[in-house]
């Protein structure tokens, strides 16, 4: 008999994500979607999950457990986020009036703002400082059902600054309830400082700021902004294969405003996840699928840096590449916490269905960050994270409608 000390009892659905992964393909769509169905946990670990007619007579709740009632609700995996900007200072909400006056990112950039004006700001607040700003934010993510993220450093871009950063996201790490992974991104922009010999501060990055957080043990993964105007194929590629020779694991931002062959280095280099790809093309796909390299699109980027166009999520799913979800929550681009919000314009501008913006928000998500062993789907041996939808699936992509009636991290309420 299994015993539990925590009971979803006979929900609607239980969409549990579980299986192989990442998904990729025709299985995209795959959320396992059971009925009339229920999940057990003790200890904060899955112990069951199946009919609610097997559950009665497989497991035993212990007394003083905590038991819901899932009659109308649909029960899915937390939602995982595995790409935000949370650490940061200042405040750039007047550079969203300028975008709808017209602006451009690249005009804005030009009269100093965008990412330079948050290193300035983060670059005079304290470690102390940083966390408490950042606290809300995550606690907002929470609220909309993440239940672990991924946060980057690169608001800094200087070896001090990078550092307080991190050590930032660990403090927040340690305080729970999200899980979280760090990642280096002194790779973000360039300085003002540095800008009249680039190369210099590559290789700044390269020999000496990641070797400091590598000594820290600060971070699990380092990131590259290879984009027009900021990092090269080249550059990016020193720095993302300098980080794996100290044991940070690659990612990168790529063909985010043009193609800019970041889809071929996180090929070359075996990264993860190549993010944004906004304008990857079929070629570059191909290339990602061959090398097991996950697609994480960031539709609210597009959205409110107001684009014109989304990530060609179906041609990726075509190609055989793995699809994963993530807010990009940020100062400038990315003001949304919700990765509910993020799965609906993922259905609507990136023409996913539900079930496959699902599995990109969850199992995929996790596997962006190597979390998929962990949480990421509802099955048994991992953490007990859920989050209770009143209503059907598709209330979750319901923008602005109240639809999360339960945030679970490791078997307890947290929102």
């Amino acid at each position: 008999m299994i015993t539990a000390d925590f009971l979803i009892d006979d929900a609607d659905v239980v969409a549990t994500c579980a299986g192989p992964s990442p998904r990729r393909g025709s299985a995209q769509g795959d959320a396992g979607l059971l009925t009339r169905a229920s999940v057990a946990a003790r200890d904060g670990r899955i112990v069951f999950v199946g009919r609610a007619s097997d559950c009665a007579h497989k497991v035993q709740v212990q007394p003083n457990a905590g038991i819901i009632d899932g009659r109308g609700k649909t029960v899915i995996p937390g939602l995982v986020d595995p790409h935000t900007h949370v650490i940061f200072a200042g405040d750039r909400r007047d550079e969203l009036q300028r975008r709808l006056g017209g602006a451009t990112y690249a005009e804005i950039a030009a009269t100093g703002g965008g990412i330079v004006k948050t290193v300035s700001a983060t670059r005079a607040a304290s470690e102390d400082e940083l966390v408490a700003l950042a606290r809300p934010r995550l606690e907002a993510m929470l609220e909309h059902g993440t239940t672990t993220a991924e946060v980057k450093s690169g608001y800094g871009l200087d070896l001090d600054t990078e550092l307080r950063m991190l050590r930032a996201i660990r403090r927040l790490a340690d305080e729970g309830p999200l899980t979280l992974t760090a990642t280096f991104m002194g790779a973000h922009e360039f300085p003002p400082e540095a800008r009249a010999d680039r190369d210099a501060f590559v290789t700044l990055i390269a020999d000496t700021m990641i070797p400091a957080v590598a000594a820290e043990g600060l971070a699990e993964w380092c990131d590259v902004f290879c984009e027009q105007g900021v990092f090269t194929p080249e550059q990016s590629a020193r720095i993302l294969r300098a980080g794996l020779q100290h044991g940070l694991k690659p990612r990168i931002h790529a063909d985010e405003l043009a193609l800019s062959g970041g889809a071929g280095v996180a090929a070359d280099v075996g990264a993860r996840s190549a993010d944004h790809l906004i304008f990857v093309d079929a070629p570059h796909a191909a290339r990602m699928a061959d090398a097991n390299v996950i697609a994480t699109l960031l539709p609210a980027a597009a959205f409110f840096l107001k684009l014109g166009r989304f990530a060609p999520a179906r041609m990726l799913i075509e190609q055989n590449v793995p699809v994963a979800l993530a807010t990009d929550y940020n100062p400038g681009g990315g003001f949304s916490p919700s990765m509910p919000f993020i799965m609906a314009l993922a259905c609507f501008g990136m023409h996913m269905t539900i079930e496959e913006a699902l599995v990109g928000a969850t199992i995929n998500a996790a596997a962006a960050i190597d979390r998929q062993h962990e949480c990421g789907s509802l099955e048994p041996g991992k953490a007990m994270d859920a989050v209770l939808i009143d209503g059907p699936l598709s209330n979750i992509v319901a923008v602005g409608m109240p639809g999360i009636a339960g945030v679970i991290k490791r078997g307890e309420f947290v929102a």
